[in-house]
């Protein structure tokens, strides 16, 4: 018993006399083995070799890698087609302009003025009538065609007044001339895409030839197979005439008889102080309804209208418009670009136009080069 004390007793002595800082180093030491750091140290020897083996797969496949990616660098690299390149129309606003000032100056040009024309064309002119004698009062280019590059036919129809000889201006009628207008310039002014040059110059390469009128045509059939006639108690002619006394002479606002969301504006100032109708055409298929039909309805309508101005002169108009009806009545839904055609109707040519391209041109416009001098 007294050995078993005497043990104790040593025990607390040297249990007083540890430093404090070996205790703890011995605790954490002890918490360690309970709380698995030796296993987390097994499984991070695991990972390490794991790595390292991988490292080594790495470095064997390099070889193989960069021998794959020579490879497939050496295979042709497929570039994506080129796209076909789109074919400029020059315009022919430069052509146009020139041949209409040529020829004003042609038809006022007379003896003693020839030179007027030299600005316009190079060759030599000999004229024999009075200076004056003929006048352009109007002139518009109805026609042009490049033949070649850079060389243009333009077809120029001109009002022409004339003296006769006790010196009164005559209306000669309507004339059509056409000027052949060579162009040295970019595409843009008419010329060739290849000139190299960004100036614009225009000079004609003959006289002025004067040649028959464009081929008059009968027009296609109107897709408007309904006449309802003038009857201005229908529906839809109330409506049209309503919307037309406000569009034409300001006779109310617009708003309330077109369809939701349709913006339209009234002619300004009101030309007219009132509007008629004297015939409505419609595509309906029944004149004989006057009903309007349930909402959502859409009918193609061709008027025919007197509009008369403040001095009390009367003329006739043509409207074509789309109605849609809605609430029992019917609503302005467009007003058309132009009349509605008859399906597969085409127009009639009575007599070939000057500026077909048939190799048997009267006037020898066909596409020939120009003239290399004068």
């Amino acid at each position: 018993m007294r050995f078993g004390r005497r043990r104790a007793a040593v025990d607390d002595e040297m249990w007083d006399a540890t430093p404090a800082e070996e205790l703890e180093e011995e605790l954490a030491d002890q918490d360690a083995d309970e709380t698995g750091w030796q296993t987390a140290t097994a499984h991070l020897s695991g990972f390490t070799r794991l790595a390292r083996a991988g490292a080594w797969v790495l470095i064997a496949s390099g070889p193989l890698l960069g021998l794959a990616a020579l490879l497939g660098s050496s295979s042709p690299t497929q570039i994506a087609p080129a796209a076909a390149p789109v074919a400029q129309q020059a315009p022919d606003t430069g052509p146009s302009g020139f041949a209409q000032l040529y020829l004003a100056a042609y038809l006022a040009a007379g003896q003693g003025t020839e030179s007027s024309l030299a600005p316009y064309f190079s060759g030599t002119v000999t004229l024999t009538n009075v200076p004056g004698t003929r006048t352009a009062t109007r002139m518009v280019t109805i026609a042009s065609r490049e033949v070649q590059s850079g060389y243009w036919s333009v077809t120029v129809a001109a009002d022409v007044s004339v003296k006769n000889s006790q010196g009164s201006s005559v209306d000669a009628g309507l004339q059509y001339y056409r000027v052949p207008v060579q162009v040295l310039g970019p595409l843009s002014a008419g010329g060739s895409s290849d000139s190299g040059t960004k100036t614009a110059g225009y000079v004609a390469t003959a006289l002025p030839a004067q040649v028959a009128a464009p081929a008059s045509l009968t027009a296609s059939s109107p897709g408007y197979g309904t006449d309802r006639g003038s009857n201005a108690n229908g529906p839809q002619t109330q409506t049209i005439a309503s919307f037309l006394n406000a569009y034409l002479a300001g006779k109310g606002g617009l708003s309330y008889y077109t369809s939701p969301g349709v913006t339209l504006q009234p002619v300004t100032p009101p030309p007219y102080t009132s509007v008629q109708i004297t015939d409505v055409a419609d595509d309906s298929g029944n004149a004989s309804s006057t009903a309007v039909p349930s909402d959502g309805t859409v009918r193609q309508v061709l008027v025919q209208v007197t509009a008369t101005d403040s001095s009390g002169s009367a003329y006739p108009l043509t409207y074509a418009l789309t109605l849609r009806s809605r609430g029992g009545r019917w609503e302005i839904a467009a007003l058309d670009d132009a009349p509605t055609l008859q399906t597969g109707s085409t127009p009639a040519a009575a007599t070939p136009s000057p500026d077909s391209d048939s190799s048997d041109s009267s006037d020898g416009s066909s596409a020939s080069p120009p003239p290399s001098g004068s």
